[in-house]
């Protein structure tokens, strides 16, 4: 059966000192530490160190062979999306990370698949960015759930949206800058608490501002399973119905028609809420992804799936299918 795991980070192993070269900020970039590792660094500050496989494309391939899996849908590491940066660098920046996944994507069509980054701070050169990237044969953007703290609702944004859909671009939202995160770093909180409100904020401020509506067919996937969006939908929901004067401002839609009109991805760490989604959202809405190659993802790659005993046809939809119509992929070409 056809794997395809389409959420994955990469990296460049060679870039620039992005502060020394832009001459401000605290940009990431890799410092050497010893063989198949590299501290990655925020300005002059260390930040986290990462191993061979985040840059490695031969080393990736054959780690997926343990998990029987082929394809490897590629992104940057949300840290790297410097939305608070001068918009000019950013798209500098954008370019060099954009670069180094079409040439991956090029090198090995049968492995990796390309999702871009944009200076989404600003509009114009967002967009721009997006065109060249569907050139260079990237099928996709990868953008954060909030970009310096707006939401995607914004009507900023709005035009960026426009143009996915009309160059046929899908649009993966990973959660990043959580909020609150400088109020409760202890405990890691917020990768575990933070990060999935974050998604469900994207969630709500798209469902909310009519986006899914006026771009029906714009194709967005959600990280981390949705985040807590599927498992407070009821809440949402009342929410909607019992103060549609703070909620309903800009679409009196119930927000529980929307499930099933998105992606998501199947990392929820547990069989009994993908259970759940499953039964709320259906297999052809969502995908097999990992988060590879950070420890807070399925560092198995979709075997708790093999185990929970679904029907075969589940099964190839979460492994394969729905990342395929997503992606607007053709199975042929991985076989």
């Amino acid at each position: 059966m056809l794997k395809i795991d389409m959420h994955t980070h990469i990296i460049p192993r060679d870039m620039p000192n992005w502060t020394e070269k832009f001459g401000y900020g605290d940009f990431i970039y890799l410092r050497g530490h010893k063989e198949g590792s590299a501290k990655m660094m925020k300005g002059n500050q260390f930040f986290r160190e990462i191993q061979s496989n985040c840059w490695d494309a031969e080393e990736r391939i054959e780690e997926y062979t343990k998990f029987n899996t082929q394809v490897q849908v590629v992104c940057t590491i949300p840290v790297m999306f410097s939305y608070w940066a001068n918009p000019d660098d950013c798209l500098d920046l954008s370019r060099f990370l954009n670069d180094h996944i079409a040439e991956l994507t090029q090198d090995y069509p049968k492995n990796y698949v390309g999702l871009a980054t944009l200076p989404m701070q600003d509009t114009d050169l967002a967009i721009q960015e997006l065109e060249r990237c569907k050139d260079l044969g990237l099928k996709g953007i990868q953008i954060g759930s909030n970009i310096n703290n707006q939401n995607l609702s914004e009507g900023r944004f709005f035009p960026i949206f426009e143009a996915c859909e009309k160059l046929d671009m899908a649009v993966m939202v990973h959660p990043w800058e959580m909020m609150g995160q400088r109020y409760m770093s202890k405990y890691w909180l917020p990768w575990l608490v933070g990060m999935p409100a974050e998604t469900a904020r994207a969630i709500c401020s798209m469902i909310f501002s009519g986006l899914f509506d006026k771009l029906p067919d714009l194709r967005v996937c959600f990280a981390h399973a949705g985040g807590s969006f599927m498992a407070t939908i009821g809440r949402i929901e009342h929410g909607f119905n019992c103060r549609p004067d703070l909620v309903a401002l800009d679409n009196d839609v119930n927000p529980r028609e929307y499930i099933g009109k998105f992606w998501m991805d199947c990392i929820t760490h547990d069989p009994d809420m993908l259970e759940y989604i499953l039964k709320k959202q259906g297999s052809k809405k969502i995908t097999l992804g990992s988060d590879y190659p950070f420890p807070l993802g399925d560092l198995e790659i979709g075997k708790f799936i093999e185990e929970m005993d679904l029907e075969a046809e589940t099964v190839e939809d979460i492994f394969s299918n729905s990342t395929l119509e997503w992606l607007k992929l053709n199975k042929e070409d991985f076989i």
